[in-house]
C-alpha cells in the first residue's frame, strides 16, 4: 500500500452504485468524523443549556446517540492510540503524547482501524487530525491510501489574544476573536477536501476519515460564531469552591505542571467567561463544518450507504476540579460524544448505558462485513445499532497514566490511583462529582466490585516517553521526568 499525495486532478468522476437496500449493502462506505477536545457540550446530550449544534443533532436523528459513551485515556496519543488499534492504554503502555507505534518496535505489527479497511477493499482517505498531530502521515507512514490537508492551526494573530499565561506561557494557551474568515481556517480546509472526495463520487467502497482540530486550544473563531454567546447572558458550567478538598493528592499528579491554566489565575485574569465562550463558539463552528459533510453526503446520493460514525477523542474541563483542559479522570475528562447512523441502524434511537471508544473499530467491521478480528479489546455494539438485547452492562474504563483508572457504570465512578488512593461517587445523586464517598464504610461492598473492572495487567511507560507521563520509582511519583516530594505544594497557577 503506497502513500499517495491526493490531487483532486487526479480524482476519476464516476457514479457510485448506491441504489442498494441497506441490508443488501455488503460494503458500506464509512465517513468517520472525529473532533478534538469536545466534550459532552453539543445539543443532543444537553452537556450546556446554550450551544448550538444543529448539524451534529440531525447526525443523531439519522441514527443512534450513545449517551454514556468514554475514552480509554483523556488525552490526545494514547485515546487515538487506543481507538485506532483497538486496545487499551495499560496494554499498549502508550499513556503520554509520545510515543508513535511505529517507533515501538512492540506496536510495529498493529493494523490501525484505517489500515484494516484498506485490507479489505476499501479505499481509504484522509484529512485533518486522527492520529495524534502528524503521525500517520510522514513519508514511511501507510496508514492511509489517499491524503489531504492535515491540521493547520490558521489563521492566527499576531501575538496572544489573552497574554502571558503559566505554565510556560504555550502558545496554544488562546482564546477569543480577531478579524478573519471562516473559509481560511485549517478545519474548513479539511472539510472542504473531504467534501470534494464525496463530489467526486469514488466508485469503490471508502473509508473517509475527517479530523477536525477545535475546539481544541487555541480557540480562535470568527465573530460570527463568537456573537451566538453574548458574554452578558453566557451561562457557566456548574462549579463547586474548593472542589478538591476531599480528592487525593495524587489526583493531581497526573497534570502536575501542564500549559492549561488553573482556575485560580482564570478567574484572577479574568478569562474564564472567555474561554466558555470561546469554546461554545468553536464548538458551533465545527458543528457547521460536519453540515457541510453531512450536505455533501446526501447530495452525492451517500446517505443510504454510509456509515457515519462521530467521535471525539476525550473532553475538555472549562473550570471544573478548579483547572482547565484534560488529564483527569472525571466526568470532564471521560465523557465523549459518540453518534452511529447509516444502514443497519436504528433511527432517532439513543443507547443510555455505558460505551467505550475503544468499540468503534469492531462495531465498524461488524457493520460493513469485514472478517472477525480477535485481536481488539473492545466489543461491537451492533446488537445496540439494531435495538436487540445486549448480554451484559459492562463499564467504561478509562486510564490516565500508569496504574491510574476509573470504572464508569450507570450509577457510579470509581478511581484508583497507582498509589492505592481512590474516589467514589455516587452519580444518581451526585452527577457533578462533588462528593467523594470512598470513605463511607457501607459502600466498601460496591468499590470491591468496581475494581474487579481494573486491568490486571498494565504495561510500563516507554523509556524517554516524557510528555504528561507519571511515572513511579520506589514509591515516588516523577511527572514528565521530575520528582515530586510530599512537601512540595500543589501547583495552583
Amino acid at each position: 500500500m503506497k502513500l499517495k499525495l491526493f490531487f483532486l486532478s487526479s480524482l476519476v468522476f464516476l457514479t457510485a452504485s448506491c441504489t442498494q437496500e441497506p441490508d443488501k449493502i455488503e460494503k458500506p462506505n464509512v465517513l468517520f468524523i472525529s473532533i478534538d477536545d469536545l466534550n459532552d457540550w453539543i445539543g443532543c446530550l444537553d452537556g450546556h443549556p446554550q450551544i448550538k449544534t444543529p448539524n451534529i443533532d440531525k447526525l443523531a436523528a439519522r441514527g443512534m446517540l450513545f449517551t454514556n459513551a468514554h475514552t480509554q485515556s483523556p488525552i490526545c496519543n494514547p485515546s487515538r492510540t487506543s481507538l485506532l488499534t483497538g486496545l487499551r492504554p495499560s496494554t499498549t503502555g502508550v499513556y503520554g503524547l509520545s510515543p508513535w507505534i511505529r517507533n515501538v518496535d512492540s506496536l510495529k505489527h498493529l493494523v490501525t482501524l484505517p489500515q484494516y479497511f484498506s485490507q479489505n477493499g476499501y479505499t481509504n482517505y484522509s484529512t485533518g487530525k486522527i492520529f495524534h498531530g502528524n503521525n500517520g502521515r510522514g513519508e514511511n507512514d501507510h496508514e492511509f491510501d489517499i491524503l489531504g490537508p492535515g491540521t493547520d492551526i490558521k489563521p492566527k494573530p499576531e501575538e496572544k489574544l489573552i497574554g502571558f499565561t503559566p505554565g510556560g506561557n504555550h502558545s496554544l494557551m488562546d482564546w477569543g476573536t480577531f478579524p478573519h474568515n471562516d473559509e481560511d481556517k485549517g478545519d474548513y480546509e479539511v472539510a472542504s477536501w473531504a467534501v470534494d472526495v464525496l463530489n467526486s463520487k469514488p466508485k469503490d467502497p471508502f473509508f473517509l476519515s475527517c479530523g477536525f482540530f477545535l475546539p481544541h486550544v487555541p480557540v480562535y473563531v470568527t465573530e460570527k460564531w463568537f456573537n451566538m454567546y453574548p458574554y452578558e447572558t453566557l451561562v457557566m458550567p456548574p462549579m463547586l469552591e474548593n472542589d478538591r478538598e476531599d480528592t487525593p493528592r495524587a489526583s493531581w499528579y497526573n497534570h502536575w505542571k501542564v500549559p492549561e491554566p488553573r482556575l485560580k489565575w482564570m478567574e484572577e485574569s479574568q478569562q474564564l467567561k472567555p474561554l466558555v465562550r470561546s469554546y461554545l463558539a468553536a464548538i458551533s463552528f465545527v458543528d457547521s463544518q460536519v453540515g457541510r459533510l453531512l450536505d455533501a453526503l446526501d447530495e452525492n446520493g451517500f446517505a443510504e450507504n454510509t456509515i457515519v460514525v462521530l467521535w471525539s477523542d476525550h473532553g475538555y474541563h472549562l473550570g471544573e476540579k478548579e483547572i482547565s483542559g484534560k488529564n483527569t479522570l472525571w466526568e470532564r475528562s471521560t465523557h465523549v460524544p459518540l453518534i452511529f447512523a447509516g444502514p443497519g441502524i436504528n433511527k432517532n434511537t439513543q443507547f443510555d448505558n455505558p460505551v467505550e471508544l475503544l468499540d468503534i473499530y469492531p462495531t465498524l467491521n461488524a457493520l460493513c462485513n469485514l472478517p472477525v478480528k480477535t485481536d481488539l479489546e473492545g466489543v461491537s455494539l451492533i446488537a445496540e445499532l439494531q435495538g436487540k438485547k445486549t448480554k451484559e452492562i459492562r463499564p467504561a474504563i478509562t486510564t490516565n497514566n500508569y496504574k491510574n483508572h476509573s470504572i464508569r457504570t450507570n450509577e457510579w465512578r470509581y478511581i484508583q490511583y497507582v498509589d492505592g488512593s481512590e474516589e467514589l461517587y455516587d452519580l444518581t445523586k451526585d452527577p457533578n462529582e462533588w462528593e467523594n464517598v470512598a470513605s463511607s464504610q457501607n459502600l466498601n461492598g460496591i468499590k470491591e466490585n468496581l475494581a474487579k473492572w481494573i486491568p490486571k495487567e498494565n504495561h510500563l511507560p516507554y523509556f524517554g516517553n516524557g510528555f504528561r507521563v507519571l511515572q513511579y520509582e520506589n514509591g515516588t511519583p516523577i511527572w514528565e521526568g521530575e520528582a515530586i516530594h510530599p512537601e512540595d505544594a500543589i501547583p495552583d497557577i
